[in-house]
């Protein structure tokens, strides 16, 4: 498996593609957003994934369409017309050098399946047939679901996702112990709140070595660009950010120093 899985220093990834909601004039997880993203500057891009009821992948954000329905509920067809394109269709449509963060979305229905006919082994399937030696990283919230896409695709990189204001400490740990070569966590994590207290977050130039130590590294979603220049300094291996044109910007003010 790939390794390291980010070779630039800080790798700037593409939220939804050039970033979040309306950027730019660009709605998050289209075409067209994501090929807005790398021509701002990005290299990699971050993309959701959700299973319709034909076991087809989309990418899309949410676990329904713009009218309520369930993508679980519907075919891959039937959710075209509301927007979401397919997965293999966006990879089609990136340059083969661009890079690809999957953030797989585990369904209920994943509950009653095998393991693999997850979402997330239908995506490793789908890398197997489809990546070629186009850089990726496959992220979830979900434990079992990284474990079902190893099964499936041994050399596809991994990373484990934790969210808004999780334990950081906890997250190093769980990352070190599991079979991932990134640990994806949210900005939120790294800096002293409510949630985490307000002492022993470690200083990111500590936290990123300690994540370093255990052959893994981090990612980080979703900085401001005035956290995402605290990062890039501290050595931060790649970041998802919500505003392209900015962080990269913000990114270069770094390296120019």
């Amino acid at each position: 498996m790939a390794w390291p899985v980010f070779t630039e220093t800080p790798t700037i990834v593409g939220h939804r593609g050039i970033g979040k909601g309306l950027v730019d004039g660009f709605r998050g997880n289209t075409i067209d957003s994501f090929l807005a993203a790398l021509q701002a500057g990005a290299t990699w891009v971050e993309v959701d994934v959700q299973r319709t009821a034909d076991d087809e992948l989309v990418v899309s954000h949410d676990p329904d369409l713009p009218d309520g329905t369930l993508l679980a509920e519907v075919t891959a067809e039937q959710a075209a017309r509301q927007g979401p394109v397919s997965v293999s269709q966006l990879l089609d449509a990136l340059p083969s050098d661009a890079g690809v963060v999957f953030d797989v979305k585990s369904s209920l229905p994943d509950a009653s399946s095998l393991g693999s006919s997850t979402t997330a082994a239908l995506l490793a399937q789908t890398c197997n047939r489809v990546l070629g030696d186009r850089p990726a990283l496959a992220c979830s919230f979900d434990p079992a679901a990284l474990s079902h896409m190893r099964e499936e695709m041994p050399s596809l990189a991994l990373g484990l996702l934790t969210w808004f204001r999780f334990p950081i400490a906890h997250a190093v740990a769980a990352a070190a112990h599991l079979d991932v070569q990134v640990l994806a966590a949210h900005a939120g994590s790294l800096w002293a709140n409510a949630s985490s207290g307000w002492s022993g977050v470690p200083a990111p130039e500590r936290l990123i070595d300690q994540v370093h130590s255990t052959q893994r590294q981090l990612l980080v979603w979703c900085p401001s660009t005035r956290r995402a220049r605290t990062l890039a300094r501290a050595g931060v291996d790649a970041m998802v950010v919500d505003d392209v044109p900015k962080h990269v910007e913000a990114v270069a003010r770094v390296r120019r120093t």
